[in-house]
């Protein structure tokens, strides 16, 4: 069986053309104020990758995530077509090539032949798949949907934003944000260099499909009577795949570009026929898969030990509301910040270290950057892996039939810093800006005597931790600079049983 390229790359073009239009439209609609339904994590959810490490790390698959077979069963037969038709990075690193390439046809066909570092990215997927059997999922740092969802949200569009696009109401800052715009950048421009160098070297989820896509029977065959080795088909080949020789079926994009690159007319795409040459393996050493399997279960426990959120209950992090307990929830997180997009005040940012090597780049609170909204649900709306749950605002408000709300810390005031405290000057803004009701800052009013000896009456605050929600707000408006007099810690968190205070006499 043959099928006929009736101009199938221009129909690959404009499918991934489709795709990317779909993605960008995606994340330009995940905003509190655009959402009206719109599937914003759609892509996120089609990402096999993604559905293979929450396997691994939980032992299910997250609902959403069961869309990663409609990837995944096409791939096992029609080959990974993924990485040109569909994904959004591949598609950006493709035109980045192509603009990028000011080559003559012969230096184009170099760049484009296979070569052995090709093989890194297999490793790649070893050493992340470990880590997720290890209950560490890391695949976020280079799963290209989640990488280029998380550059886009935390760099480029605030980027747009300060040129004078119109992305958000209110322009965001992240922490971290010029970290992660440097290492997209990097990968852009890597393209200078090589044609789709992510793609093709250290891309996971390329790795993944190029495994699952190894026995396709479906794929580029080349006629060995009409083909003269003129090497043209390498010019604008997108895997470098070696089509002209062996084809390495796990590197090939299914561009379909050779097909209409040959003159012969000695390649076509669909099953064997008696004089379609001989196909290559994965260039990969089972030696070297082993070491770095083992390598990765060693050094684990080692990066596992350090203080972090998962091992020192008291870590100074606060995640977003509705958020799994620490250990399941950083088995859950791709670090892909589509909570971090639709937050409506900037109040949460990609961690660094705050966190541990595990956490980076996942979602923190960062209080003096935004607060909580009291009726805001949004983020575990967009959150595709289930790491931050879906609860409504009658949950996390605390309305029937819901006993309690959903607290996210304990509000503590520091009264060195507080300026009715520590300078005698009246101030009630954190009570002011108080959401709960009953308010869980309260104040008594105090006489002491000033620096003139005269009586200064004060409205002295307290917390009220039994009420305190967490939200921030009162951190967050305090009209003290720097460091706050009212801070707020995540202990009490409702997620966790153990990061909790014991009140002497409480129980009494």
């Amino acid at each position: 069986m043959r099928l006929i390229p009736l101009k199938l790359r221009t129909l690959r073009r404009w499918w991934a053309v489709f795709f990317l239009a779909l993605f960008l439209f995606l994340l330009v609609v995940t905003d509190y104020h655009r959402m009206q339904g719109w599937q914003t994590s759609l892509l996120l959810e089609l990402d096999p990758l993604t559905a293979l490490g929450g396997l691994l790390t939980s032992g299910t698959v997250y609902k959403g995530l069961a869309l990663a077979l409609i990837v995944l069963v096409p791939t096992l037969v029609f080959g990974r077509f993924f990485c040109s038709w569909v994904c959004p990075l591949g598609i950006m690193n493709q035109i980045a090539g192509r603009l990028f390439s000011r080559r003559r046809p012969a230096q184009e066909q170099e760049q484009n032949a296979y070569r052995p570092v090709f093989a890194l990215k297999y490793y790649l997927l070893t050493a992340l798949l470990v880590l997720a059997l290890w209950g560490s999922l890391q695949i976020g740092l280079l799963d290209p949907i989640a990488l280029t969802v998380r550059s886009f949200t935390a760099a480029v569009l605030p980027a747009l934003d300060r040129v004078g696009a119109p992305v958000h109401l209110h322009p965001p800052v992240f922490w971290g944000g010029a970290l992660i715009a440097g290492l997209f950048l990097a990968i852009i421009v890597a393209n200078r260099y090589m044609p789709r160098f992510f793609c093709r070297v250290l891309c996971p989820l390329g790795a993944l499909l190029g495994v699952l896509s190894r026995r396709a029977p479906f794929r580029i065959q080349r006629d060995l009577d009409k083909c003269t080795d003129c090497n043209k088909c390498l010019r604008h080949c997108q895997g470098a795949c070696d089509p002209h020789r062996e084809l390495r079926v796990a590197e090939c994009h299914v561009c379909m570009n050779c097909l209409e690159d040959c003159p012969e007319d000695a390649l076509h795409y669909g099953l064997a026929t008696p004089r379609s040459s001989a196909h290559r393996p994965i260039d990969v050493s089972r030696r070297r898969l082993v070491e770095t399997a083992i390598g990765t279960a060693v050094a684990f426990p080692m990066l596992r030990s350090s203080v972090s959120a998962s091992t020192v209950p008291t870590a100074p992090v606060i995640r977003p509301p509705g958020s799994l307990a620490e250990v399941e929830f950083l088995g859950r997180c791709i670090k892909c910040a589509a909570c971090m997009r639709v937050c409506p005040t900037n109040v949460l940012q990609p961690a660094l270290l705050e966190a541990g090597i595990e956490g980076l780049w996942t979602p923190v609170l960062v209080n003096r950057v935004g607060w909580c909204e009291q009726y805001c649900v949004l983020c575990g709306q967009v959150c595709p892996t289930g790491a931050i749950r879906r609860i409504t605002v009658a949950e996390k408000s605390g309305q029937p039939p819901h006993a309690q709300p959903i607290r996210l810390g304990t509000a503590f005031y520091d009264h060195g810093r507080c300026l009715p405290w520590a300078m005698h000057v009246p101030c009630i803004v954190c009570e002011e800006m108080c959401p709960t009701s009953p308010k869980a800052i309260w104040y008594e009013v105090a006489q002491v005597p000033g620096r003139d000896g005269k009586p200064i009456e004060l409205k002295r605050p307290y917390v009220e931790p039994k009420l305190c929600i967490g939200c921030g707000i009162c951190e967050n408006k305090c009209p003290v600079e720097d460091l706050p007099a009212i801070r707020v810690s995540s202990v009490g968190e409702t997620r966790s049983s153990t990061n909790q205070m014991l009140l002497k006499g409480s129980s009494g």
